[in-house]
C-alpha cells in the first residue's frame, strides 16, 4: 500500500505490517508517539556505538562550544587535531577573549569559514563581561551570543548543562524526516523550527545530551546523507516510515543549491631569498582580515606578471609555472593559475616581506591557497 505521508504532522494510515515492525500498531500511532518510541532504542544504540571523540571525554561547556563551532561545515576527523590544539592554548573563555586576532586565525588556519573564529572571540568577550567568564546555563542566553544559533545553543545546553532542549542539525533533520516520512524541504528554516518543536516534548529529561548526540550520530553513521542509508544497522528500522515504505531514496526533500559562481585568478609566489610576499585582505567579504598570497582576477600570461604584481622585469631571477588549482567555497569556486617568481633584490612594496618560517608560525593563510603554500620551502 502506498504511503500518503506529506509532512511531519501527517501520518500514514493503514500501513502494511511487516515482521520488522517493533509495534503492532505502528501504522496508527501519532507523530509524538512515534518520536517518543525512539528513546529506548536510541540510548541503547548510542551506549554501544558512540564514537570516542576528544570533546566527549570531558563535556565541559567551553569544550562543547568550541567543538560544535568547529564541526559546522567540517568533518569530524578534520576537527580533532584543531580542537585539541585550540583548547590546549586557549583553555577557557578568558584566554579566548584576549588572544590576538593573528594568533586566533593561525590556530584556525585550514578549518575554513573564518567568521566562526571571529564570532568565537566576540562571544568570549561577551561571556567575560556579562557572565564572569563562565558560559550561561540558559538556552536563550546561549542563543544570544555571537555565532550561536538554535542548534549550537541546544547542543551546549543539553550536553553540558543537561537542559532538555533539542539540537537540530542537518543530520537530525534527515533522521526525523525519514522516520516521519516528512515531505517538507529540510533546507527551509520553517522545517527546522517544526522539527525542533516536534522533538521538544519527547527528549528524555534525564538524558537530553545523550539523546541529541545519539540522533546526530545516527545521522552521521547510519542514516547517511549520500548513498544508501544503512537501515539494517538502524535501531529505528521498525518505526521508520521511510524504511517501511521504501522511501529513503526520496526523503529527505531538499531544494537544489544554486550553482556556484566560478572566478578565475592568477596567484603568485613572490620570493626573494628567504622571504615571501604576502598581504592582508580587507575587512569585508570573503576571507576578511586574513593574509594571502598576492593574486589578481583573470588568467595572466608570464609577460603580464610584472605590471600586475608590482616588480620590474629586470629584478627577475626565475619564473616558474605552477600547477593549476581549484578551491570551492559555499557559493564561489576559484580556478587558479599559479606562478613562482624569484626576485633578486626585494619583495615589491605594498606586500609584507614575511620570512618563510613565519608562514608556518605567525601568519594565517587560508586553505584556498593551500595548493601553493605547500610549495614554499
Amino acid at each position: 500500500m502506498k504511503c500518503r505521508c506529506v509532512g511531519f504532522t501527517d501520518m500514514c494510515e493503514n500501513e502494511e505490517r511487516t515482521d520488522r515492525q517493533a509495534d503492532p500498531d505502528v501504522g496508527t500511532i501519532s507523530q509524538e508517539e512515534r518520536l517518543q518510541a525512539l528513546n529506548q532504542p536510541l540510548l541503547a544504540w548510542y551506549a554501544e556505538h558512540a564514537r570516542s571523540l576528544p570533546w566527549r571525554e570531558n563535556p565541559a561547556p567551553y569544550r562543547v562550544w568550541i567543538s560544535e563551532i568547529m564541526l559546522q561545515q567540517t568533518r569530524v576527523e578534520a576537527v580533532k587535531p584543531y580542537f585539541e590544539r585550540f583548547v590546549r592554548e586557549l583553555p577557557n573563555a578568558t584566554a579566548l577573549a584576549f588572544v590576538s586576532d593573528d594568533r586566533l586565525m593561525k590556530l584556525w588556519e585550514g578549518l575554513g569559514y573564518y567568521s566562526r573564529a571571529r564570532n568565537l572571540k566576540k562571544a568570549a568577550r561577551q561571556i567575560l563581561e556579562e557572565y564572569g567568564g563562565e558560559m550561561p546555563a540558559d538556552y536563550e542566553k546561549l542563543k544570544s551570543l555571537p555565532g550561536i544559533g538554535s542548534y549550537t545553543a541546544g547542543a551546549i545546553a543539553s550536553i553540558a548543562f543537561g537542559i532538555p532542549v533539542p539540537a537540530v542539525d542537518g543530520n537530525v533533520l534527515r533522521v526525523v524526516a525519514r522516520i516521519t516520512a516528512g515531505r517538507e524541504d529540510i533546507r527551509k528554516a520553517s522545517t527546522k523550527k517544526q522539527v525542533e518543536q516536534a522533538l521538544l516534548p519527547v527528549i528524555p529529561r534525564e538524558h537530553p545530551g545523550t539523546f541529541n548526540q545519539g540522533m546526530m550520530e545516527i545521522g552521521a553513521m547510519v542514516c547517511l546523507p549520500n548513498g544508501e542509508p544503512r537501515c539494517g544497522d538502524c535501531p529505528f528500522v521498525g518505526i521508520c516510515l521511510s524504511a517501511l515504505h521504501h522511501l529513503t531514496g526520496e526523503i529527505p526533500v531538499r531544494t537544489p543549491k544554486k550553482p556556484r559562481r566560478v572566478e578565475d585568478k592568477t596567484v603568485c609566489i613572490l620570493e626573494c631569498r628567504n622571504q615571501v610576499g604576502i598581504r592582508k585582505r580587507g575587512a569585508e567579504g570573503l576571507l576578511a582580515f586574513l593574509y594571502e598570497l598576492p593574486n589578481v582576477e583573470g588568467v595572466l600570461q608570464e609577460e603580464e606578471l610584472a605590471d600586475a604584481f608590482g616588480f620590474s622585469p629586470g629584478e627577475i631571477v626565475r619564473i616558474e609555472h605552477l600547477p593549476p588549482a581549484k578551491h570551492i567555497f559555499s557559493h564561489v569556486e576559484w580556478h587558479m593559475a599559479g606562478y613562482r617568481v624569484v626576485l633578486e633584490n626585494r619583495i615589491p612594496s605594498g606586500l609584507i616581506p614575511a620570512q618563510k618560517e613565519e608562514l608556518r608560525t605567525v601568519y594565517a593563510l587560508p586553505g584556498a591557497f593551500g595548493a601553493y603554500t605547500k610549495l614554499i620551502h
